[in-house]
């Protein structure tokens, strides 16, 4: 049976003490919190705790025990005297637990914080582009295998991720080419118009879509439609352990999900930026028909006499390249986040980001190539 917890406060030639009587467990101390709160006031830096008469003690009676201490002037400054078998570990776990938090110590303050910062932004850099690289690699050598066995290719997969991340987004991609080549001959027309060249607007519409914007504008829509759908999908799937299952079941995630969703990206790109740029031309088309009275036949007539046609095949043949690199980048975000919501978001948005990066950055850098060939 418990016996009845129970303390009593004395003074001594140097110090109070407060002893403790009975058993401090969570049954028998209900009645105490009123009686210590009373007595804190009296104990000071120095007092002492005596245990020797105190029977069983769990984590409750020790809560209650630093509690009356911390809100004594004595704090943490008492000893404990007599012997218990785990009153002083018990005490000692119940102060760590409501100990207050220690604030982490603070960084490098001024210049050389602001040289850290942009030190440890650089080596992040460093290494998400060492871990795409890599990623890129296994990515590439998985779909190689699987091409030389066609068998082990998920076709179903593959459909479904054409339909679903690539032709759904044929509406937008068109209407967003359709108003971006409005724009081009609204501005040709008017500027060409001044110096009495405005029948240069159907060759700047078509080199403007053909070479740069159909391909440039399909590859943003899907780095900020299909590739965070490709990390939001992944990236659950690794929140909710998906992912570990099918490595334990024998299933290859480099198969089931990147490998499929790279196939698909390479079939449906060319797609939709061949559907940008007869879209974004057909827009230049309606401005001249009503701003230049260039008519539709007269203004197809002059680009197929003016206009090479190594200028369709210069944007057309950035797609694939694109699209590799939307469906790499989707995917390792995707297999890179943790356990957490909040991971899944960064996750998400540095997927967009990177691959808008990189589509400029590919653009640019085949631009530069494409002139310096002379194509």
């Amino acid at each position: 049976m418990a016996e009845e917890a129970a303390f009593d406060l004395r003074e001594e030639e140097r110090a109070s003490v407060l002893a403790l009587r009975g058993d401090w467990t969570v049954d028998t101390i209900s009645g105490l919190e009123g009686q210590l709160s009373s007595v804190a006031g009296r104990l000071k830096p120095g007092s002492v705790v005596d245990v020797g008469g105190l029977g069983r003690f769990d984590v409750a009676g020790a809560y209650l025990l630093d509690r009356t201490l911390r809100e004594s002037e004595a704090g943490d400054k008492i000893a404990i005297r007599g012997q218990h078998a785990n009153a002083m570990q018990l005490l000692q776990t119940a102060r760590k637990a409501y100990a207050a938090p220690t604030e982490p110590p603070a960084g490098p303050q001024g210049l050389m914080g602001f040289f850290e910062t942009v030190g440890r932004a650089i080596a992040d850099i460093g290494e998400e582009i060492i871990e795409t690289v890599s990623f890129f690699g296994e990515t590439l050598v998985t779909t190689l295998r699987l091409l030389a066995n066609p068998q082990r290719i998920r076709w179903v997969s593959i459909v479904h991720v054409m339909e679903i991340a690539g032709f759904n987004a044929l509406p937008i991609v068109a209407m967003l080419s359709f108003f971006i080549g409005m724009v081009v001959a609204y501005l040709g027309a008017r500027i060409l118009g001044d110096f009495g060249a405005s029948v240069f607007t159907v060759e700047l519409v078509a080199f403007s879509m053909l070479r740069e914007f159909g391909v440039v504008i399909t590859g943003i829509l899907l780095a900020g439609r299909t590739n965070s759908a490709f990390t939001a999908e992944i990236g659950a799937m690794k929140m909710r352990q998906e992912i570990d299952a099918m490595r334990v079941m024998g299933i290859s995630p480099m198969e089931a999900l990147v490998v499929p969703r790279v196939i698909a990206m390479l079939i449906v790109t060319p797609i939709l930026t061949f559907g940008a740029m007869m879209a974004g031309i057909f827009g230049g088309v309606l401005v001249a028909w009503g701003e230049l009275g260039i008519s539709p036949a007269m203004f197809f007539g002059r680009v197929a006499e003016v206009v090479p046609a190594q200028h369709f095949w210069v944007g057309f043949a950035k797609a694939p390249a694109f699209a590799l690199a939307l469906a790499v980048i989707g995917c390792k975000q995707g297999l890179s986040v943790g356990g957490d919501v909040g991971s899944l978001g960064r996750r998400v948005t540095t997927s967009v980001v990177q691959a808008i990066f990189m589509i400029i950055l590919m653009d640019a850098l085949f631009a530069l190539w494409f002139l310096e060939m002379n194509w």
